[in-house]
């Protein structure tokens, strides 16, 4: 089993144990803060779970049918990913607008803020281990399942803190305009959401219509190209492009008609090496023209 293999099965299991710990407290405590974070979390169990299948497709080897590979897989797992995180946080905020009509009192407030701490725990060392892994080995799949834990953690610790505030104010406050805090902190976890979504769906969508890679990496690769240009040598037409984790790089590479073809081959290997060494996973395409 690989290394994203097993931060992915991780990843399912925490997501699991986090849902069964929300909804339960959610429905005893009647927090619609806490039943949205189950949501929420239920959505990051889709993500584990879409994750997992599409590392391990991403990383089969190119076939007769898919003769780049199977890199673009984790793109589309991305882009899955992101729309359920917008159906979650559509979900929540109309939930959070129910409440608003319906206030009423949250009960066992201590048990919801406690699992909230807990489910904030247990994401920062999930997510960080993801990101870990994901840096590693460039997964975007592993890298959206990342940030979905990582927002988790910033509404865990908001529901927290807003339970906490009702709390509090219970022993000095006895209104029910109190429990308005409930679906308004359920609503700003909806709007961090939504924003997790946008990011997230504009990352993996983007390798999809072949963007080409960031103008950062085009400069380094320029930079690579250029040691070996002279009176004799130039290059024009340099394309990028980017599947999951793989790397696409073609260019034409313009010589001097004198010049052994052994050479210009053994020319060729050199700037492909350097290149392939400075980008993990790159696939390297030159086109020699004379001039």
């Amino acid at each position: 089993m690989s290394e994203k293999t097993k931060i992915a099965w991780l990843s399912i299991f925490s997501n699991s144990l986090l849902i069964l710990l929300k909804l339960l407290t959610g429905i005893i405590s009647g927090s619609i803060s806490i039943i949205s974070e189950a949501i929420h979390s239920f959505m990051d169990l889709l993500a584990a779970v879409i994750a997992f299948f599409s590392v391990r497709i991403s990383d089969t080897p190119a076939d007769e049918r898919h003769p780049y590979g199977h890199g673009k897989f984790e793109n589309i797992s991305g882009v899955i990913e992101a729309l359920l995180i917008f159906i979650a946080a559509l979900w929540i905020i109309y939930e959070a607008v129910m409440k608003f009509f319906h206030p009423r009192k949250i009960e066992s407030i201590e048990i919801g803020i406690l699992v909230m701490i807990i489910s904030a725990i247990v994401n920062i060392f999930v997510s960080r281990r993801l990101y870990k892994v994901a840096k590693k080995t460039e997964s975007i799949a592993l890298e959206a399942d990342a940030i979905h834990l990582k927002m988790d953690v910033y509404t865990s610790a908001g529901v927290a803190t807003g339970l906490l505030l009702i709390w509090v104010g219970s022993f000095f406050i006895h209104s029910i305009l109190l429990y308005y805090l409930d679906p308004l902190i359920a609503m700003l976890v909806a709007i961090l959401i939504l924003r997790e979504a946008y990011l997230l769906f504009t990352k993996a969508y983007s390798p999809l219509l072949d963007v080409s890679l960031s103008q950062e990496e085009i400069g380094s690769i320029r930079s690579l190209i250029d040691k070996y240009c002279s009176s004799n040598v130039s290059y024009h037409g340099l394309r990028t492009r980017k599947a999951g984790n793989h790397k696409y790089i073609d260019f034409h590479l313009n010589l001097s008609a004198d010049m052994h073809v052994k050479e210009a081959h053994d020319l060729c290997d050199t700037i492909e090496n350097d290149i392939k060494r400075a980008f993990k996973n790159s696939e390297v395409t030159i086109h020699i023209e004379n001039f």
